[in-house]
């Protein structure tokens, strides 16, 4: 029902929160669940967001699953570039990274990417306050790669999505912070 209506409101893509208890202390859903929306949207891109701590042992299931995108989080990859390599056979493939993580591991990769995601809070959690000093970190990536998809997630209501895309962001994810708090 939640992603009928983002849709209807005008939403590109499904953006799809996969939390494993570890990676994050939070728990919500994997491969079968995916599996299930993708039978009711065929059509619709979806993006597998990984918050687990083995991100390259998901990759075959949610590609079965019919993910469109996997983006993994750098902090939880022994050997990103090999994670990535994994992701492009079936998938695109993106990174993100957590609010304390500096950027420049992510920059570092951002040619093998199609997604660079900056949480703008940190992972695990809805509801949390955007946070703004993670523009800077948009902003270096959007002076360097001006055609990249860059990412923010976390926070994000009509309040913050300018400054957010003021900074250089692209692709804006927008869930309990205003999406599920409104009826209309």
């Amino acid at each position: 029902e939640e992603c009928r209506r983002m849709l209807d409101a005008g939403a590109d893509y499904l953006h799809l929160d996969v939390m494993d208890g570890h990676f994050v202390p939070n728990l919500t859903f994997g491969a079968p669940v995916v599996q299930s929306l993708r039978d009711k949207f065929p059509g619709v891109i979806f993006e597998v967001h990984m918050m687990v701590s083995n991100p390259d042992q998901w990759i075959p299931d949610m590609k079965r699953a019919g993910a469109d995108i996997y983006t993994f989080h750098l902090e939880a990859s022994q050997d990103p570039t090999q994670t990535i390599e994994k992701i492009e056979v079936a998938m695109m493939a993106g990174c993100g990274i957590k609010p304390g993580t500096p950027v420049q591991p992510l920059s570092d990769l951002s040619s093998l990417l199609d997604v660079m995601l900056i949480m703008t809070v940190e992972p695990g959690f809805g509801g949390q306050s955007f946070m703004a000093d993670m523009m800077a970190k948009v902003k270096h990536l959007r002076d360097r790669y001006p055609e990249s998809n860059i990412e923010v997630d976390g926070g994000l209501s009509p309040k913050t999505i300018e400054v957010a895309a003021s900074a250089g962001a692209n692709l804006i994810v927008s869930g309990s912070a205003w999406l599920f708090k409104n009826e209309s």
